[in-house]
């Protein structure tokens, strides 16, 4: 559904949520995350010239969600940051002229999920993401076994 990109930029977001106000670094961010170090250095890039998060370098430097943003940032600001609005366009079957007049088999269920979709990710705030990894009521990634 999400792009890897995305999916990465969500999982740094909770971790970085769930250190409340502190600075995460790259190292952390990866090692926790399970992601490729240089993938997600510029994912995070992307998410810093989008202003959803603020960037020190150096020692005791990282990233952080600026405080003024903290307590009401979206799921939605994130992903429209890395995917834009992509996930939101265009026919799940790929006929080009699909819509409300000339519907594919499935237009009016793809309709309602991204609707839903929509709703989800509008209506997901970053920082109660970050209290579920807090309580150990999620994971940023697989366990190994």
């Amino acid at each position: 559904m999400f792009s890897h990109a995305c999916m990465y930029a969500i999982r740094a977001m909770v971790l970085i949520a769930s250190e409340k106000g502190g600075r995460t670094g790259l190292a952390t961010i990866v090692e926790e995350t399970g992601a490729p170090s240089a993938f997600m250095a510029k994912v995070l890039q992307k998410l810093v010239h989008a202003g959803i998060l603020d960037s020190v370098k150096g020692h005791g430097g990282g990233f952080a969600i600026p405080a003024r943003k903290a307590a009401n940032l979206r799921l939605g600001a994130v992903v429209s940051a890395i995917d834009g609005d992509a996930l939101f366009k265009g026919c799940a079957l790929g006929f080009p002229r699909c819509g409300d007049h000339e519907p594919c088999p499935i237009h009016d269920r793809v309709v309602r999920a991204r609707t839903e979709l929509r709703t989800l990710l509008a209506d997901t705030r970053i920082a109660d993401l970050g209290r579920g990894l807090l309580d150990g009521e999620s994971l940023l990634k697989d366990k190994v076994r």
